[in-house]
């Protein structure tokens, strides 16, 4: 057994959450080993599609999100349908924010993006082909063991390793929930067709009676369609029988296509027991499991890497806080969790009816809904993620203009004056803890909130207001817009690394 001196932090599972999260700790100063018991990224399909304005603006802080944003296909516009009727849009409102609500791309391509960023990180290394077997508490962290022979002890063990989790599994904690019965075909095919750049949903379509189908826009003329299918369904005979190509032509018609991934998805609904045990803490999949219909698999991993980051960076460096900070994440994501849950499974409860009598009463609101808008507003075909808003301690969140104690800060475009080049609010706090003060003549004493000190204050001018002296960074609210979101009050805002807003005091 190679014995190797201690890391502060070691992450099993170099997917899009264990990577994001590894980053965002080398960025805060933490080194990372990134265990990964694949020998090399093995991208394929589409597997998560929608990334959401958030997971945006988290990649965007590591350096690679406006390129996602420009490559992926942003869409406004969702439609369901029952049958050949449309019943209802879902339009996404249009704002001034940095990157637009959801914009859909490969999960393949974000990990390729990903693991190029790590291979330029000198504080992150990732091992490849090093499973984890073992795991040993010790008084200053986690001896891990991996197959290779190689032990490892680590402040904080990370499982970013997915819904099979041998981080999870190795400390013992369980996994309840359950799975759906019906499967989803998932097939995304390359071929130019004469469809929008929207979401479309069907209920109980003439080309899949009784079930569901979703069509989704990829980069370079690639379309994701999920066909519901029975929980007998097998797809080898599907493909031998030539039923696979008359599925997709019922969609495309006479196009040329070219299938790019197949696969099929059986979906589950399960949240961890806990999600961190001592040192060992769960993120993604390995801490819980939703349906797809929402997009909030991915999204809800990529927030708690960014929540869990800037927690253990402060651990690292303030050990006595460790206990609370971890407890804050465990608070505030496993009521995310919860939240994710309970909504994917009403979805999934109106997509696949548990029993006889639910498709009875579920058939009934669709066939209602033809004609009926009371009806129609009980059709459940996937609330979309947002981020999540977080219980303020002992009181219900709190509003301060637009702006949510809780809740994320909204983005909104800012002019450069002084000490930085940030055109956007978001990026003149930098990731930090940020006191955010609308000028109005006086400098405000700095506070903390729980031990934080804020390590910057961005001042924000008036459209017409002079640069006073002596005080900077700086930035200009030539729009209004940030005036607006922050309403009238004089009141700070505290901003944490995360991007979340919490009460100054």
């Amino acid at each position: 057994m190679q014995q190797q001196q201690q890391v502060p932090v070691l992450v099993a599972g170099a997917g899009p959450v264990g990577l994001t999260l590894a980053l965002r700790l080398a960025q805060l100063g933490v080194p990372v080993q990134v265990w990964e018991r694949e020998d090399r990224s093995r991208g394929e399909g589409s597997k998560a599609l929608c990334m959401q304005r958030e997971t945006l603006e988290s990649w965007a802080q590591l350096g690679f999100g406006q390129q996602v944003a420009d490559r992926g296909v942003a869409w406004a516009l969702g439609r369901t349908y029952f049958r050949d009727t449309e019943l209802f849009q879902t339009r996404l409102p249009a704002t001034d924010e940095h990157f637009p609500p959801f914009v859909n791309i490969s999960q393949t391509e974000v990990e390729q993006l990903l693991v190029a960023a790590v291979h330029d990180e000198p504080l992150v290394t990732v091992h490849w082909g090093r499973s984890v077997t073992g795991l040993t508490s010790e008084p200053s962290g986690v001896a891990v063991d991996s197959a290779d022979g190689v032990r490892r002890t680590a402040g904080y063990v990370v499982g970013a390793d997915g819904a099979r989790s041998s981080i999870r599994r190795l400390a013992g904690i369980g996994f309840p929930g359950h799975s759906h019965a019906d499967q989803f075909l998932i097939v995304d095919i390359r071929a130019r067709l004469p469809f929008p750049a929207e979401r479309r949903f069907w209920f109980d379509p003439p080309w899949n009676p009784g079930r569901t189908v979703l069509i989704h826009p990829q980069p370079d003329d690639v379309w994701r369609i999920d066909w519901q299918v029975p929980p007998e369904f097998d797809l080898d005979s599907e493909r031998s029988s030539g039923r696979l190509d008359e599925r997709i032509r019922q969609i495309v018609g006479t196009a040329d296509y070219e299938p790019v991934w197949v696969t099929v998805y059986r979906f589950h609904q399960r949240l961890a027991e806990r999600i961190a045990a001592g040192r060992t803490v769960l993120v993604g999949d390995a801490a819980h499991l939703f349906s797809p219909f929402g997009a909030r698999g991915l999204n809800s991993g990529v927030a708690d890497a960014m929540n869990l980051a800037w927690r253990l960076a402060e651990a690292v460096q303030r050990p006595g806080a460790a206990e609370d900070l971890l407890a804050g994440y465990v608070r505030e994501r496993t009521g995310a969790a919860a939240e994710n849950l309970a909504v994917t499974d009403a979805t999934m409860r109106f997509m696949v009816p548990p029993t006889e009598d639910d498709r009875r009463a579920r058939d009934a609101v669709l066939l209602g809904s033809v004609d009926d808008p009371a009806v129609r507003a009980r059709v459940d075909s996937g609330r979309l993620a947002v981020p999540a808003v977080y219980q303020v301690p002992g009181a219900g969140p709190v509003a301060v203009g637009d702006v949510v104690v809780g809740g994320v800060l909204p983005d909104a475009p800012v002019e450069p004056v002084r000490a930085t080049g940030a055109r956007r609010l978001r990026e003149a706090l930098g990731g930090r803890w940020c006191r955010l003060l609308l000028w109005g003549g006086e400098v405000a004493p700095a506070a903390q909130h729980r031990g934080h000190a804020p390590e910057c204050q961005v001042h924000v001018l008036g459209a017409d207001e002079r640069v006073p002296p002596g005080v900077d960074p700086v930035v200009r609210d030539r729009t209004g817009r940030v005036a607006a979101r922050l309403g009238s009050t004089p009141r700070p805002v505290l901003v944490r690394p995360d991007g979340y807003v919490v009460q100054d005091r």
